[in-house]
């Protein structure tokens, strides 16, 4: 038996590739960490967005910032080495690896990543897409 979502509509034609995205989001089940700001920020280039995480005691060579297959992933990863050297009394901020994903449309572009006082920031511009109006010829048969 299939199963029927909002997406199995006849009136909407080659949009299976949003269902399996959607899914992807909800699965994801991220942890919330690290958090995360997005803004829109104008700039000479028109709208930008703007991902801003907070990565504090994470440096430039521990963190790792990818697309793949349509998703932004942001990578971190403290080596423990580090702490053996060092004897916490208390130990409140967290060495621990993360992983966050954004999903993107098609068309947008990674356009820097920018890494200052704690706080790793990501630009990303979406182009304008071109409007078009095409006739399609109906032949006789």
């Amino acid at each position: 038996m299939t199963r029927m979502t909002p997406l199995s509509s006849p009136l909407l034609l080659g949009f299976e590739d949003i269902e399996r995205v959607l899914d992807r989001v909800t699965k994801s089940g991220s942890d919330g960490y690290p958090p995360y700001n997005i803004e829109r920020i104008r700039s000479d280039r028109g709208d930008l967005l703007r991902i801003t995480l907070a990565v504090a005691g994470f440096s430039r060579d521990q963190l790792n910032v990818t697309v793949e297959d349509n998703q932004l992933v942001i990578r971190g990863a403290q080596s423990p080495e580090a702490d053996h050297e060092r004897h916490f009394l208390h130990r409140g901020i967290a060495a621990r690896q993360f992983q966050r994903a954004f999903v993107l449309a098609e068309g947008i572009e990674i356009l820097s990543a920018a890494l200052a006082d704690g706080l790793l920031a990501i630009d990303l511009a979406r182009p304008e897409p071109e409007r078009t109006v095409r006739t399609i010829e109906i032949s006789a048969e």
